[in-house]
């Protein structure tokens, strides 16, 4: 994200904790500095978020393929980009980077997307957004039918309520037959659900686990292969901590803010399968790279970054939100990732589509 407020960037661990509770930014290099990393290219765009005037409106995308082709609305499509607008609501958009719908819902930060539910009889996909809307904080909960008809597309089904007076960062997770809801504070704190569907269709949720992780956090990416749940605490670095509810705060650090690794503030994080591998990948926010580490194994390795240079479409700079799906996701045969561009050449922010056989090339994976 843009901020107006700043900690003056600075090599000591006091400093940096004594700015712990002020959003970072980089301010080594000026605005829209991109350190080192492997470059790649982006292959297409999504239209321009917000209404105008620079807005700092995109924020966060999810991405979803189904087994058989959907609808929305009168567009056939074998799956869908949803992104956040915080200042408006939600887009979904075709792999195309084409906007397929919009919903006017308000304030919605981070958006992730799951399977596993059935509504009165039918399975169907839930889209779950932090909502910073004043007077229904909390998680605002989307369905989507995959066997709807020429009128399909996403629509509102519900919300968790919540004590977080900031709702920012938030993700899904499937713990066996379980769904579970993790929404992350802007001061740190977590609030964990399983949800479920009442008798009457709607949205139930049962808290399992609360804790804080200390100061501004957002970031949230959970890995149900390995029972693990990623956070990143914005000026501190990332953090492991079990999925399983049992498991309460403890945690071992992934990454801390480091020079050309991690620069505050660590924005998103998302996770990608490819083959019997897994990756972690990371927002450098302050300096406009994506660390990458590899979490198949017994801890987490860190395999290098890349940055987003100029090509079809302009470079990424300040990402705040991204996403990764691997396997075939409509023209990307072995995996999308998507991430907000903070600064466009064009209009204000949007959403970059990055081929995963470009990012695997460049760093040698």
């Amino acid at each position: 994200m843009r901020f107006d407020r700043f900690c003056l960037a600075a090599a000591s661990a006091l400093l940096v904790a004594a700015c712990a509770t002020t959003e970072v930014d980089y301010q080594g290099e000026g605005e829209g500095f991109v350190g080192p990393g492997v470059r790649v290219q982006a292959r297409l765009e999504t239209p321009s978020v917000g209404t105008g005037g620079g807005e700092d409106a995109a924020d966060d995308p999810a991405i979803w393929v189904f087994d058989a082709p959907v609808r929305v609305g009168a567009v056939a499509t074998p799956g869908f980009v949803v992104g956040t607008d915080k200042k408006a609501g939600l887009y979904v958009y075709g792999f195309d980077g084409a906007v397929l719908q919009f919903l006017p819902e308000g304030l919605l930060n981070n958006v992730d997307a799951v399977d596993g539910l059935s509504i009165d009889g039918r399975p169907q996909l839930v889209l779950g957004a932090s909502d910073r809307t004043p007077g229904r904080t909390g998680v605002s909960l989307y369905r989507f039918d995959p066997a709807g008809g020429p009128d399909n597309g996403v629509r509102p089904w519900g919300a968790i309520a919540t004590d977080v007076v900031e709702p920012y960062g938030f993700c899904f997770a499937r713990r066996g037959s379980e769904v579970h809801a993790i929404l992350v504070g802007h001061e740190g704190e977590v609030r964990q659900w399983v949800l479920s569907v009442d008798a009457d269709g709607r949205p139930a949720a049962r808290e399992v686990r609360r804790f804080d992780i200390g100061t501004i956090s957002e970031g949230c990416a959970a890995d149900e292969a390995t029972g693990a749940l990623y956070l990143g605490e914005e000026n501190v670095g990332v953090w492991r901590y079990g999925l399983d509810p049992a498991s309460g705060d403890a945690r071992t650090q992934v990454q801390g803010i480091a020079p050309d690794v991690l620069v505050a503030d660590a924005e998103g994080l998302t996770i990608i399968a490819d083959g019997e591998a897994r990756y972690l990948i990371g927002s450098s926010q302050g300096d406009s790279a994506f660390p990458v580490w590899r979490i198949d194994g017994a801890a987490p390795a860190y395999v290098g970054r890349f940055v987003v240079e100029a090509g079809a479409v302009d470079a990424v700079t300040g990402t705040d939100g991204l996403a990764a799906l691997g396997g075939p996701v409509g023209p990307f045969p072995e995996g999308l990732v998507v991430v907000q561009d903070d600064v466009n050449d064009i209009g204000t922010q949007n959403f970059k589509y990055i081929d995963w056989r470009d990012i695997r090339a460049a760093l040698g994976l």
